[in-house]
């Protein structure tokens, strides 16, 4: 293996030439007659592995030199060991709090700075080794917990897939449908991180039709008051097959199970919630499913037009939506011609 190269940054040649010849034999010496060659050579692309650093230099002295160093990331890990006339107790302590390693009191002994350099160096070595080790596992944490969240994810959209299944709908009206969401959730404000969960929950909105009997959710025919009573049960048992989560992923979309068919006016269902007290991922997915509903083509109709589907949201603001939220919606439609055009259903 290469050695150690050690970097030793004095202006007085006579305590080179001693450190030299006391480490030469078992390292890699560099020389540094002033602070500048210092720092230019700690901060090159091959940096040592430590520097014995005098203190009284001209220019800049010894603490300044460590103080820079230790303010940048790409040599803070370096030992620095001061070499200097300084015996005071004060001066040790100073060059300890800014960041040295050891502190050496001129004149030097050979055998005590050998010592220190090869304790320091073994030291430097084992934190590095800790370092990899720790940054190897933490690759393998991320890269695992990646892979159980998307895990997390494909279940949920399966279980998604499956209540559209009994529907007669396609998979890419989920699709579809998170993507408005999201849209619409970054136009109100929600960051990056809200806005991907809101997509992924709302993949959910409708599962509770896995509870819903075949005869009514397939009938073909209006359905009588009883049955659309019936019909309106998936809320509550989409939000029971979900179940109570105090937060994340599934608590959001356990909401919007329960809330996406409320509107604006209360004239909504599970529990007529009117206004703000709809709350507001239940709001935007009732916009986002609604508008896919409408272009989509099902087995009992045609897909609406763009420009008939896109009016028909906007009337009922104030009434099944919020108007706001509307407003927002209406003046995405380049956003939302693109999505209705990479998830078509072929």
């Amino acid at each position: 293996m290469p050695r150690a190269e050690i970097l030793i940054v004095d202006d007085a040649p006579e305590i080179i030439d001693i450190l030299r010849r006391v480490l030469s034999p078992e390292y890699a010496i560099r020389v540094a007659g002033n602070a500048r060659l210092a720092l230019r050579a700690a901060f090159s692309a091959s940096p040592p592995s430590l520097i014995l650093l005098d203190v009284t230099m001209p220019e800049m002295d010894g603490y300044e030199v460590c103080r820079t160093l230790k303010a940048d990331d790409a040599t803070r890990a370096i030992p620095v060991i001061f070499i200097t006339a300084r015996a005071s107790t004060d001066d040790e302590a100073y060059g300890f709090s800014i960041g040295a390693a050891d502190y050496l009191v001129k004149p030097i002994s050979p055998p005590v700075v050998l010592a220190r350099v090869r304790t320091h160096l073994a030291l430097y070595a084992h934190q590095r080794d800790l370092e990899q080790r720790v940054a190897e596992r933490t690759a393998d944490l991320l890269a695992r917990t990646r892979e159980l969240e998307e895990t997390r994810l494909e279940v949920i959209r399966r279980l998604g897939r499956a209540g559209e299944f009994r529907d007669n709908e396609t998979g890419l009206h989920l699709i579809r449908l998170g993507h408005y969401a999201r849209l619409l959730g970054l136009a109100v404000g929600f960051s990056d991180a809200e806005a991907d969960q809101l997509m992924h929950a709302s993949v959910l909105h409708d599962i509770g039709k896995i509870g819903i009997p075949d005869r009514i959710l397939l009938k073909p025919d209006r359905l009588t008051s009883e049955e659309f009573d019936v019909i309106k049960t998936h809320c509550q048992i989409g939000a029971e097959i979900i179940g109570e989560h105090a937060e994340g992923l599934l608590a959001v979309a356990r909401t919007i199970a329960l809330t996406h068919h409320e509107k604006w006016n209360g004239s909504g269902y599970p529990a007529g919630l009117i206004g703000e007290d709809i709350p507001l991922v239940g709001r935007i997915t009732a916009i986002a499913d609604t508008f896919d509903a409408l272009t989509s083509r099902r087995p009992y109709k045609a897909p609406w037009p763009l420009n008939d589907a896109l009016s028909w949201i906007g009337e009922r603001a104030g009434l099944c939506f919020q108007p706001q939220l509307v407003e927002r919606f209406l003046a995405m439609r380049p956003e939302i011609e693109a999505i209705r055009h990479s998830f078509e259903d072929r």
